[in-house]
């Protein structure tokens, strides 16, 4: 007899229990957390390089007095940021990514920081 469970068949189905790998449904944390998380994340680190590289300098170069001398800096790389976060072609790319993503862990119960190739 299976296991009862008070979640949605989708959400406990699957080879695992953790719902069914093929399922595209977005839950609301999912739209409103998880995926701006993941745009915050690849825009620093495949977007926005320059300008997080010049305001990491910045702020070690000047300590205490980062949040004066470091204006330009942090307006630079927030209008860099505000860019792709409003791209909507950059979202639907960060959402096929999570998709995947949680598809796979789905699918082999293994988180990706863990997964090895």
């Amino acid at each position: 007899m299976p296991e009862a469970t008070v979640l949605p068949k989708k959400f406990s189905d699957g080879p695992h229990g953790l719902g069914d790998p093929e399922d595209r449904s977005l839950r609301k944390v999912e739209v409103e957390v998880v995926i701006p998380k993941l745009m915050r994340e690849k825009a620093k680190t495949e977007k926005c390089i320059k300008e997080v590289e010049d305001f990491n300098k910045c702020c070690k170069a000047s300590s205490l007095f980062m949040v004066f001398k470091c204006r330009d800096e942090n307006s630079a790389l927030k209008s860099c940021m505000a860019k792709w976060y409003n791209d909507e072609k950059f979202k639907n790319v960060c959402t096929e990514e999570y998709l995947q993503q949680r598809s796979e862990y789905r699918k082999t119960g293994i988180k990706k920081s863990i997964r090895r190739v």
